[in-house]
């Protein structure tokens, strides 16, 4: 039994995360261009940090992802999925009922070099759950392998979207931005978190922009607006998810949803 085989049968049973690392590093290629059953481990989100010498497609059909990495934070509803090249460090989280069909695809196949969030339509998403049901050494010259071909098409062409969250680098920016990260609710101003630095607001406001190419406000906003997906997909009123994300007017919160998404939460629900 080959290496790539008897990778893809284990990891049909219920093991732990370190179990999945584990095989992970003893993969050494894939058997084929494209690797993904749903039911192996494209079927598991593994948030321990790792990296593996093939690229992925960390994708949802139902729930939300989010892909952490050192220069950043990439969130994915089901209309979207989280592009990672080979040797990114990751992890990769759900939220609970998620339903994952993960892509694993040879490095030479898709050759960006950066983590992006891509739009997924509705023709690549079909495509998607049709290859998770393919043997793992699918009939590359048959309908299997053509139907592949058409699918790494569709996934060159995907366009690029802007749910992602920039990670600056100083060590104080990081701490202040992974908490407001988890706290999209705190209202406080730029002027207490300067304070709290020990450092004015200019120079708040300067390292924000320098290091991760948005202001303050714009880096606050686009993370209370990533923070209200899950809850939205958990089912949670428009409303409440606009409260819980720091917005005290609805109104702004439908205005600053759609200006990133492209629709309402009440349109984006119903997607």
């Amino acid at each position: 039994m080959s290496i790539h085989l008897k990778f893809c049968i284990i990891l049909t049973m219920d093991i732990s995360q370190q179990q999945l690392l584990s095989q992970l590093t003893h993969l050494t290629a894939l058997p084929r261009p494209l690797f993904g059953q749903q039911l192996s481990l494209p079927n598991h989100a593994i948030s321990t940090p790792h990296c593996h010498p093939w690229a992925q497609l960390s994708y949802a059909i139902r729930g939300v992802i989010k892909v952490n990495t050192p220069k950043g934070q990439f969130i994915a509803p089901p209309t979207h999925g989280i592009f990672i090249p080979p040797q990114v460090m990751h992890g990769v989280h759900s939220t609970s009922h998620t339903l994952i069909r993960s892509l694993y695809i040879d490095a030479d196949t898709i050759a960006w070099q950066s983590c992006q969030v891509l739009s997924i339509e509705p023709l690549l998403k079909e495509l998607i759950i049709a290859f998770s049901a393919f043997p793992v050494e699918y009939d590359e010259q048959g309908s299997e392998g053509r139907l592949v071909a058409v699918l790494l098409d569709r996934l060159a062409s995907a366009q690029a979207s802007q749910l992602m969250l920039p990670w600056p680098n100083s060590p104080s920016l990081i701490e202040l931005c992974r908490y407001l990260a988890q706290h999209p609710d705190d209202c406080r101003p730029l002027a207490h978190f300067s304070g709290a630095l020990a450092i004015s607001d200019k120079t708040l406001s300067r390292g924000f922009k320098k290091e991760t190419g948005m202001n303050f406000r714009q880096w606050r906003q686009r993370s209370r607006l990533l923070a209200a997906l899950p809850l939205l997909e958990s089912g949670m009123r428009i409303t409440d998810v606009a409260l819980a994300c720091g917005y005290d007017s609805l109104s702004a919160f439908i205005a600053a949803f759609k200006a990133l998404l492209g629709s309402t939460p009440g349109e984006y629900l119903i997607k």
